[in-house]
């Protein structure tokens, strides 16, 4: 089972998150993780394979429009190519915090 992410002390699941990202006809695959802030704790950030056109800011209307406010994906979405899985199929969250991570640090420097 995926690990919450907390915002403002609210448990925020990324499977339901990613549930509902699924379901939108433009997107083939998705897995969401928490980003790091130092006010709120964590930021949703959903990570997106795209199925056909459609922009960041058209993913964050179809959510904000159908979950709570401490749900809306405040740390943004990204476009990648695939996302990382085990072979049984599992969302390697771990491979995607580390990555972020790394941007974050790069950034900084």
């Amino acid at each position: 089972m995926a690990k919450n992410l907390f915002f403002c002390s609210l448990q925020v699941p990324p499977a339901e998150l990613e549930a509902l990202l699924i379901s939108h006809p433009n997107i083939d695959d998705v897995a969401v993780i928490g980003v790091p802030d130092p006010e709120a704790g964590e930021l949703p950030k959903a990570f997106v394979v795209r199925r056909g056109d459609v922009t960041p800011e058209e993913i964050i209307e179809f959510v904000a429009k159908r979950v709570l406010p401490q749900k809306k994906l405040r740390g943004g979405v990204e476009f990648i190519e695939q996302i990382p899985k085990s072979p049984s199929g599992k969302i390697l969250r771990r491979m995607l915090r580390n990555q972020e991570k790394e941007r974050r640090r790069e950034a900084k420097l």
